[in-house]
């Protein structure tokens, strides 16, 4: 979880996940889907579909105990070098680095590497030196105190440097290179795509919504039906086309009810939901279902799609009388 999320948007997710599943036999045998529940908003969800399949192979591979050997723990679904330094050092006591973003920060500076730190290269000079710094004794302690002295003090913009207890042999503060460092490349512009999805109801009143595929970017949450509209095409236009290739089915476009945005990693979307009518066919192609606007609050969904239900659902609600 903490993995590209900061500590105290994590707390609260962390201790809902454990109470639920206390070892890996208990997330094993849970359903996927409730295990994106627990996981939604907290984003890059490949995370929790990996973190799923290696309790999998923990329980049949290991008889539901976490393997202490660097090899067996990267063999494992979603499990790197980082991951499984943190693990051996910390669980194990293992004298092994544990290196994230926060300590190659750290390593660049207290040593003033110059060269970029997006480089094998150098990121294996950065292993280099914390490998050789990591003490036997209480080696998880030492890889802990390096990542939060990343996190709190030597951060990317604005380094505390007078607060930091390294700072008497820091060569970057020396040298006065501190905020110049590390040397990332040039980040390209992130791309904008227009999202369009249908709000479709049953003559009961249930929406329909469809699953996403296992693999690929939000893997297996539920949606609305739509997608991505094509350069300069008209979104009315686009969600017929849209939808005609997903679920095989004729819609008719009404007005839109709601537009949110949202940022991923490499790209930022508006998502538009436009209020439909199914006008010719059935439902075909990837899993879909009928759902009451009660049970979407039951179902993982994405924190876009999340919040375009959030707000059909108090249109379903019934007026008070004056």
């Amino acid at each position: 979880m903490l993995q590209q999320t900061r500590v105290e948007t994590v707390v609260p997710y962390f201790l809902r996940f454990l109470a639920r599943f206390p070892n890996a036999e208990t997330l094993a045998r849970a359903p996927l889907g409730e295990v994106l529940k627990l996981w939604e908003n907290l984003g890059y969800y490949t995370r929790a579909r990996n973190l799923h399949k290696a309790a999998g192979e923990i329980v049949e591979r290991f008889g539901g105990k976490i393997p202490a050997d660097m090899g067996e723990l990267i063999g494992l679904p979603g499990i790197g070098r980082y991951t499984a330094g943190a693990i051996l050092s910390i669980a194990f006591g293992r004298d092994v680095p544990a290196i994230d973003g926060n300590v190659r920060r750290v390593i660049s500076r207290l040593f003033a590497i110059e060269s970029s730190v997006d480089d094998p290269a150098t990121q294996k000079r950065i292993e280099e030196r914390v490998e050789a710094l990591v003490p036997k004794r209480d080696p998880g302690r030492f890889n802990q105190a390096l990542m939060e002295l990343g996190a709190v003090c030597c951060t990317p913009k604005t380094p505390t440097c007078p607060a930091c207890p390294l700072q008497d042999v820091c060569r970057a503060r020396l040298q006065g290179l501190a905020h110049r460092l590390p040397v990332r490349r040039k980040k390209k512009s992130i791309p904008h795509r227009e999202v369009v999805s249908a709000v479709i109801r049953d003559g009961n009143g249930r929406l329909l919504i469809v699953q996403r595929p296992a693999r690929g970017l939000l893997g297996s949450l539920w949606k609305f039906p739509g997608g991505i509209l094509n350069p300069e095409e008209p979104p009315e236009q686009g969600l017929v086309r849209i939808v005609r290739e997903e679920l095989g089915i004729e819609i008719c476009v009404g007005a839109p009810l709601a537009a949110v945005k949202h940022a991923y990693t490499h790209f930022r979307i508006t998502l538009t939901a436009f209020c439909c009518t199914l006008r010719e066919g059935s439902p075909a192609g990837p899993p879909w279902r009928w759902a009451g606007t009660g049970e979407l609050e039951d179902l993982p969904f994405s924190k876009a799609d999340r919040l375009i239900a959030r707000s059909i659902a108090p249109r379903d609600r019934p007026q008070e009388k004056s």
